[in-house]
């Protein structure tokens, strides 16, 4: 007794150290390996002597996007909010069908398809459509986001809600829970890992539609986003800028990434086994 007493605060010192040095190594390795990748970038731009308005170095890179933060940086707002906005419909839109079609098989008979229709039709072919009848350009650049952004969560969604283990169902009959009773307290947590498949999915998907339809539309002026900037910079030939601008865009990206992987993270570790390490 004595013996393992003694012991196990070794051994939770070690699993401790073993983790912090385990977390170390994920945020280090990507680092070194960018790090990496920049240097080749910039010993490949120096020993070929390739000019800057075909592929900038590095440093060329980093000072259009000191100098030209002032423009860019406004830009970015604009497609951050409609990233967001739009993922923030999308959302409530795939939720709120999923429960809809999910309540009867003729109900997702007959509207799924709708769904599946608008998400198969390319964004650009009805991009035209959109600005026609949208009030603004900005409401439109948000309506085509939303609707690349609306299928991956509805589908996702459907699909955990249709997943529930039937026995559950048949447990919850039997106490005499209501449907609604069953949908918020078995059907919703049940389908949770399912939505937040669709949330990661989503967010990036929301961000190339709002890309895609700025190209589309060919907003421009002080309201316009990081699309409108990337396709000035190459009139221009001021490739810099252009980098610097997708540059932004990649961040962007990676922290939609990195926030909604967190919201996962925050929602299942505690019980699902998707996000539980294995001890064995």
């Amino acid at each position: 007794m004595s013996d393992e007493t003694d012991t196990s605060p070794l051994l939770v010192k070690g699993t401790a150290s073993a983790r912090r040095r385990d977390l170390a190594l994920r945020i280090a390795i990507p680092f070194l390996v960018i790090a990496l990748m920049i240097l080749v970038w910039h010993a490949y731009v120096k020993l070929s002597g390739v000019p800057p308005y075909i592929l900038p170095g590095p440093a060329a890179v980093a000072n259009a996007f000191v100098t030209d933060w002032g423009t860019l940086a406004p830009a970015l707002w604009v497609t951050t909010k409609i990233t967001f906005m739009s993922l923030m419909l999308a959302l409530v839109g795939g939720v709120g069908f999923a429960i809809f079609l999910v309540q009867s098989r003729w109900v997702e008979l007959a509207f799924y398809p709708l769904a599946v229709i608008l998400q198969v039709t390319p964004i650009v072919a009805i991009s035209p459509l959109i600005l026609i009848y949208a009030p603004s350009t900005q409401v439109a650049l948000l309506i085509c986001a939303f609707l690349v952004a609306f299928f991956p969560i509805l589908s996702n969604m459907v699909q955990g809600l249709k997943s529930v283990d039937h026995n559950l169902i048949n447990l919850f009959e039997l106490y005499g829970a209501s449907r609604w009773q069953t949908l918020l307290f078995l059907k919703l947590p049940a389908a949770q890992p399912y939505f937040m498949t669709g949330l990661r999915i989503g967010g990036g998907l929301a961000l190339i539609a709002a890309v895609v339809a700025e190209f589309a539309a060919g907003s421009a002026g002080a309201g316009s986003g990081l699309a409108f900037r990337l396709l000035e910079a190459q009139y221009r030939m001021n490739i810099p800028r252009l980098f610097a601008a997708l540059l932004m865009l990649s961040m962007l990206g990676v922290a939609i990434f990195g926030l909604t992987t967190l919201i996962a993270w925050l929602s299942l570790h505690r019980w699902h086994e998707s996000s539980i390490k294995r001890e064995n």
